[in-house]
């Protein structure tokens, strides 16, 4: 039996990046995660994972349909495999106890990957605007360094480093090309790709760095991401179509069936794998104000045109600032070949992921934007309280790396090693 190819990830969030890896055929040793709720949502996938693979699906089932509780879901799994979550901060006085957790967990096997990337607000334009100082003296500049020693210690043969595209910009590039220093030092060669989520098969338009790094004593031809073109004749519609629907502040988080059959894309993507159980179909309750906002915007898009905040009447034009973020409410075109990027913000509300069908007049559920990042569903996203988790499953999705880019990228290193 050939052995699986391994990997640790690192700021591993809610594990887009990692699933993808999972489906291209590797074996995570471990996952550090200093958020919690991201950390039960990993431990969930963990137990999925387990549970498919040892004849006990029907338990991922039960929890599913709210049958069991999490704390019964897990009492199913080895207790090392949930252990595999670490949840800390990588940093100084964590990285024994890390080390510690992932030397037992490896129990001698080598490090072949280490994949993932340190929160990007500090790096990101937006970030960068809405601070003082520009992110200056920000330590979440610096987190690269901590990931360097993870380099140093494992001594993987490839890492995988994915970002947002203001890295390259960031302190006019002196953290990037500090970056190469430190990783060449450590003894990795690194080469930076842009690449766009779409070609990836996601239908959404979300541009991020990927820096693949390699053992500089090695001799290798690196796959060019960039090149990589999924040829999707699909439109956001499919991606919809066949989910109940709801007003805002309706849904249910478990669990629903479906409204209407699958699609050709739900099923080439991996969305809808044969499971009819649909959770965190849920849409976020909204005001009248901002109700009678989204009508207006639709309606817009349906004529071809974008809602501009200064062109509402002024009794819906609450904020006070009409000089910037003109186009803080957007309408998902369903027409379209792909979405507006998913961010982290939309966790905060849903203005800028409006429901492109007038009926429903609402914003996107915790579902439909998981979608949109390309996560099947029966991918359940945790907060730290049972049940309490729509907040926090929209900040897990937003900081998330597509599933399908993640299984594209895993898939040609596999090839390469």
């Amino acid at each position: 039996m050939t052995k699986k190819l391994t990997f640790i990830d690192l700021f591993a969030g809610a594990g887009g990046l990692s699933e993808g890896f999972i489906r291209a055929g590797f074996e995570p040793i471990a996952h550090v995660e200093m958020d919690e709720a991201a950390c039960y949502t990993l431990k969930t996938r963990v137990a999925y994972h387990y549970l498919k693979a040892n004849g006990k699906f029907n338990e991922y089932k039960k929890y599913l349909e709210g049958k069991i509780n999490r704390t019964e879901l897990y009492s199913n799994v080895p207790a090392e495999l949930l252990e595999s979550v670490i949840n800390l901060p990588i940093g100084g006085e964590n990285n024994p106890e890390i080390h510690k957790t992932i030397e037992k967990l490896r129990n001698g096997r080598k490090v072949d990957l280490i994949i993932g990337g340190p929160p990007c607000q500090a790096y990101s334009l937006v970030g960068r605007a809405r601070s003082r100082h520009g992110m200056k003296g920000d330590h979440r500049n610096y987190l690269y360094v901590q990931y360097a020693k993870y380099l140093e210690k494992y001594e993987p043969k490839i890492f995988v480093f994915e970002n947002v595209l203001g890295l390259k910009s960031a302190g006019n590039g002196i953290y990037l090309r500090n970056m190469e220093k430190l990783f060449d030092s450590k003894g990795y060669h690194m080469k930076l790709f842009t690449v766009e989520a779409n070609n990836f098969g996601v239908l959404q338009n979300r541009k991020r760095v990927i820096i693949i790094g390699w053992q500089n004593h090695k001799q290798i031809t690196l796959p060019d991401l960039e090149a990589i073109r999924s040829k999707v004749n699909h439109t956001v519609k499919e991606l919809l179509s066949d989910l109940p629907m709801l007003q805002a502040g309706e849904g249910t988080d478990k669990y629903v069936t479906y409204a209407k059959p699958t699609t050709a894309y739900l099923n080439e993507s991996g969305i809808r794998n044969g499971i009819d159980i649909l959770t965190q179909h849920v849409a976020r309750p909204n005001t009248e104000q901002d109700k009678e906002i989204y009508r207006i915007a639709v309606e817009k898009m349906q004529a071809g045109e974008r809602l501009s905040y200064t062109s509402l009447p002024k009794r819906l034009r609450t904020h006070k600032n009409e000089h910037s973020f003109f186009d803080r409410f957007k309408v998902v075109n369903d027409k379209a070949a792909y979405s507006q990027t998913v961010v982290a913000h939309i966790a905060k509300d849903g203005h800028y992921y409006i429901h492109p069908d007038i009926k429903q007049n609402r914003s996107l559920t915790v579902r439909e934007a998981a979608r949109l990042q390309s996560f099947p569903d029966d991918f359940y996203f945790e907060g730290v309280k049972e049940g309490k988790n729509r907040t926090a499953a929209f900040k897990q999705i937003g900081n998330a790396v597509p599933v399908l880019m993640g299984e594209k990228i895993a898939t040609k290193l596999k090839n390469l090693l």
